[in-house]
């Protein structure tokens, strides 16, 4: 089958980065607003301020990073950016023990460790598109979604056992390791990497190279629409997703631990999804899988709505998730796939990083927004409302089956 294809051992270095990265990062999960709660005493407002910060700030730093990778080679990129979030991240444990540590201090890495996530993304899409053939690309990223699954699943529940016997401070000092442990491999895949062919003048910080990466993505027939419906899709899961918290803890009086539950367990449909991914596309075509488990995917978030007190409510929460996060993880390799392929080889970082500054810049918006509506409506109104425009975001899905057949058949860009 094509899901247990060998992709070389270049590509098993930088899944292993990814994979060690990736566990550090839900290892630590939500330690810097424990760290901000339990260390620094910080209210609501600076919890959600770190957040948001994080995010926007974040993004706007990132913003150039896209036009300035484009004709480099990308593993020193990611080195680099693996060892500026190791960097930032150890200043934390530092000043901690020094008893220096401030809440300003935490929302400065939070930016820089936003920042270099962007980057770090990337250029790892770049480099897997110059990495993988275009053949096993689908594999490839069926593989990082299942990974990143797997920490989502087990990743919070070693944290939180960490948390609770060594404090947050530790888990962010093992996340910090775990990007250096990246850096380590990614530097072991060697540097065969050649350097990208310009095919014009080099690239200015300029308005117009800073925007290419959009004008890319907006005036490509179907990756427009797939921009649109997954930043939206995005932004309101992850908008409904403090809502939830304060709706099962405070209102409905759910225990944390059942809360953490209702969210790690139903991540096993992540991980048997992303497995899926090749040999449903082997079977009925990547574009109508594509289109298929986009569509169910807008289908579960109303069902948080009516989430009630209890054994009901909780499974109700279970059985929820793990409908959306079995179809998220059989879109998002995918879509991830469908992206690569149909981005010019000589616009891959741009485009990328447009997208993901996209995506976080609507993540921040849609949570604030979504603050205020829970303020006036109630968080289970909001969350209603919220679910109720995901069942419209199928709409932007590009059901043009033949569009995708006639790039699929297009040769695929050298890399030289």
């Amino acid at each position: 089958m094509g899901s247990r294809r060998k992709l070389g051992r270049q590509f098993g270095w930088l899944w292993g980065a990814y994979a060690v990265s990736a566990f550090g990062t839900w290892l630590a999960f939500d330690a810097f607003p424990m760290i901000a709660i339990m260390v620094l005493h910080a209210g609501a407002a600076q919890v959600s301020l770190l957040a948001a910060a994080g995010l926007a700030v974040g993004a706007a730093v990132a913003l150039p990073l896209g036009p300035w990778m484009e004709f480099r080679r990308k593993r020193p990129v990611m080195i680099a950016m693996d060892v500026v979030r190791f960097a930032a991240l150890t200043t934390v444990p530092v000043l901690f023990l020094l008893g220096r540590l401030t809440f300003a201090q935490l929302v400065v890495v939070s930016v820089v460790v936003s920042a270099a996530d962007i980057a770090f993304t990337t250029a790892s899409g770049a480099c897997l598109k110059g990495l993988v053939p275009r053949e096993d690309l689908l594999v490839a990223n069926a593989r990082f979604e299942s990974t990143a699954w797997t920490a989502t699943m087990l990743g919070p529940q070693i944290g939180g056992a960490a948390i609770g016997l060594f404090g947050p401070v530790m888990t962010v000092a093992a996340n910090a390791v775990s990007f250096l442990l990246s850096a380590a491999g990614i530097r072991a895949i060697g540097d065969t990497e050649p350097r990208p062919a310009r095919t014009g003048p080099p690239p200015r910080l300029r308005a117009g190279e800073l925007l290419e990466g959009w004008r890319c993505i907006l005036t490509h027939p179907t990756l427009r629409p797939l921009f649109f419906n997954q930043v939206l899709v995005g932004g309101l899961i992850m908008a409904t997703a403090p809502l939830l918290a304060v709706l099962m803890l405070s209102s409905l009086g759910f225990a944390p631990w059942q809360y953490a539950m209702a969210f790690t367990l139903p991540c096993i449909g992540g991980l048997i999804g992303s497995r899926l991914a090749p040999r449903l596309s082997e079977r009925f075509g990547r574009h109508r899988v594509m289109l298929i488990s986009g569509a169910l995917r807008a289908c579960w978030l109303p069902g948080l709505a009516f989430v009630r007190p209890g054994t009901a409510g909780l499974v109700l929460v279970m059985v929820v998730e793990l409908g959306l996060i079995s179809c998220m993880g059989v879109f998002t390799p995918l879509y991830a796939t469908y992206r690569l392929d149909r981005t010019p080889a000589d616009r891959v970082a741009r485009t990328l990083s447009a997208w993901s500054v996209s995506s976080k810049a609507t993540v921040a918006t849609l949570t604030a927004l979504w603050g205020l509506l829970a303020a006036v409506t109630g968080p289970r109104i909001a969350i209603a409302i919220a679910g109720l425009l995901s069942l419209a975001t199928p709409l932007l899905l590009p059901r043009h089956e033949h569009d995708a057949s006639r790039s699929e058949q297009e040769p695929a860009p050298s890399h030289t």
